[in-house]
């Protein structure tokens, strides 16, 4: 499923999406009907330019019925969905799926649909695309038997806090977008109660959150009620439909109107009777640790781990992993004598960073050495509203529809901005060379569009953390207060990923985790006992960031050791830019071959 927005994850630099808003059981299903309309095209195989042009229609037949599922996938997906042969598609917020049969029957008829295509006659880009196909299969099959473990109203990126803001980004091209718009305002309750049943079944599988889980999820939901006329939803509506072309004063007053009886009479009674529902729900949830305490739990945590962050390492090699990137960059502060973290950041923030926009402009400028040249792409950065900053990542990157790359939004998240450092390498991850470099970047290569509707957190977060941590070198500090405030953010982010494994892997509680970041010198008991129920309500999220950043730096060693004396940055950035989101078993594949092509 397409994320529609990628996070700055929460504590990274106090001390995420992702990401969905329709379960994952939605896309796993959604495959199925594409099987009638593109497998039935694909008996007789061809060779070289001809099998090339099979599979493209095939995967276009693909992205088509896919992107058609939901409404909001297809509007954030495309602009202009008649270019691509889409049209006549009911307002729709789509359908959760909670049947592993169904699941798996689909994805082996797609596995199936596969093999009728000559592997070896295909170019690299579709051979990348038919690994990326079977990877997900493989995936969904896997995850088949686990889908009451998903979690659509997850702490950190549920659709109680990503649908309003996903709403109010919802772009009016024309009245056609309104209609629709207002139109699937109306389905909100549906899509709701389908949720609500999905956790009434977690609940009778022993599977349901813990209550204070459920209190946060609530609080989070009537954040959103309590916002009243205040509410952004209503704003943000009338400048969307201030400014579409051919609609009079007349009726632009008028969808106004509908608007708002369309949030009073649909969206808000949605909240409600959520908020209502899991109250009723409270204690179905006996599991107050880690998914290790589950039944299957720690399988299952195997593999979310595996589909969330694209790595084919076991945890136990993700923890080890972690603890020696944690030694590295504790010698590489050793070796920076006579200087505190603390004096380097208060060097740091007694800087004058200016506005966003100028350190966003100071940021593109900066790594023009390092990376490849992008095209040039318009950015607004817009700021989270006041009622729903404690609910929020502390920044957000919009992604924008892949036919139409030149409108980007960042959301920055007031609140959670303490200094100018942290706006800094904030606006790093989410802009140049984070989210919106690296996504205008790859659009530019005109991929395949089926791709757009995979996610691969640990590719699109890691990278965002890899350039943030590029980020402290390109501030004006010495070399060395660079490195201790680098090092210090990886160490802080690598303790988050540890105590992810140790709490749904391990099997820590409550007092284990505080041992453990109290051996850190993180003692603050309100902080951690903040950490530990946000790894508890999204499980595996940190590992998107940190692990998918590690895998970054494990590339570059690799391509390092390959090059010798002949390394370049911007090559080596180019080369896993081409190859795209994906597994960083398939990254380190054809990194090398994308270059070739």
């Amino acid at each position: 499923m397409r994320s529609f927005y990628s996070d700055k994850n929460p504590f990274i630099n106090k001390k995420k999406a992702s990401e969905r808003i329709i379960s994952i059981s939605v896309v796993m299903l959604s495959f199925a009907s594409v099987i009638a309309a593109a497998g039935c095209n694909v008996l007789q195989a061809g060779s070289g330019a001809e099998e090339n042009q099979r599979f493209e229609k095939y995967t276009g037949e693909l992205f088509r019925s896919e992107i058609s599922s939901d409404t909001v996938s297809l509007h954030y997906t495309l602009k202009d969905p008649a270019a691509y042969g889409i049209s006549g598609c009911e307002p729709t917020f789509g359908t959760v799926v909670s049947d592993a049969e169904t699941v798996k029957a689909s994805a082996e008829n797609m596995q199936q649909a596969l093999l009728e295509y000559t592997y070896d006659d295909l170019d690299v880009q579709n051979r990348l695309t038919y690994d990326l196909l079977n990877y997900q299969l493989k995936m969904m099959k896997k995850q088949a038997d686990y889908i009451l473990y998903e979690e659509p109203l997850s702490l950190v990126s549920g659709v109680q806090t990503q649908l309003p803001v996903v709403l109010s980004e919802y772009q009016f091209y024309n009245r056609e977008d309104v209609d629709t718009y207002l139109e699937l305002l109306e389905t909100t309750g549906d899509y709701f109660d389908q949720i609500l049943e999905f956790e009434r079944e977690k609940a009778e599988a022993g599977l349901f959150m813990a209550d204070y889980a459920v209190d946060t999820v609530i609080s989070q939901c009537q954040a959103f009620i309590d916002m009243g006329d205040g509410n952004y939803l209503y704003s943000t509506f009338v400048d969307r439909v201030g400014e579409v072309d051919g609609l009079t004063e007349k009726e632009k007053s008028d969808y106004i109107q509908d608007n708002a009886l369309a949030i009073q009479d649909n969206v808000i009674p949605a909240y409600e009777k959520m908020t209502a529902d899991l109250e009723k729900l409270k204690g179905s949830g006996q599991n107050e640790k880690g998914l290790v305490w589950l039944p299957e739990g720690k399988e299952y945590y195997e593999i979310l781990v595996k589909q969330s962050v694209g790595t084919d390492r076991s945890v136990e090699e993700l923890e080890d992993m972690t603890r020696r990137q944690i030694t590295d960059d504790l010698e590489a502060m050793e070796q920076v004598l006579g200087i505190t973290a603390e004096e380097a950041k208060e060097t740091a923030a007694g800087m004058e960073q200016g506005s966003a926009e100028l350190i966003l402009s100071h940021l593109e400028d900066g790594i023009t050495a390092a990376f490849p040249e992008a095209p040039e792409t318009n950015l607004e950065v817009k700021y989270v509203p006041e009622a729903m900053e404690e609910h929020l990542s502390p920044a957000f990157y919009m992604i924008p529809a892949i036919d139409n790359t030149g409108e980007n939004v960042i959301y920055i998240n007031q609140a959670q901005m303490g200094d100018d450092l942290t706006l800094f390498t904030t606006l790093a991850h989410e802009g140049y060379p984070g989210h919106l470099y690296q996504n205008v970047y790859y659009e530019s290569t005109d991929p395949d569009p089926i791709r757009s509707i995979f996610s691969f957190g640990g590719y699109t977060e890691g990278w965002a953390t890899y350039a943030e941590m590029g980020s402290y070198y390109l501030m004006p500090l010495s070399k060395e207060q660079s490195v201790l405030l680098q090092k210090n953010a990886s160490i802080i982010l690598a303790l988050y990923a540890l105590a992810d494994m140790g709490i749904h892997y391990d099997g820590w509680d409550r007092m284990a985790a505080v041992e453990f970041f109290k051996n850190y010198g993180i003692t603050d008991a309100e902080t951690v006992e903040r950490i530990y129920e946000l790894i508890i309500g999204s499980p595996a999220n940190y590992l998107k960031y940190y692990i998918g950043y590690v895998e970054f730096l494990e590339l570059k060693k690799d391509w390092i050791e390959e090059k010798g004396d002949a390394f370049s940055q911007k090559e080596f950035h180019e080369a896993v830019l081409n190859v795209g989101p994906a597994p960083f078993e398939i990254v380190e594949d054809y990194m090398w071959k994308v270059l070739e092509e």
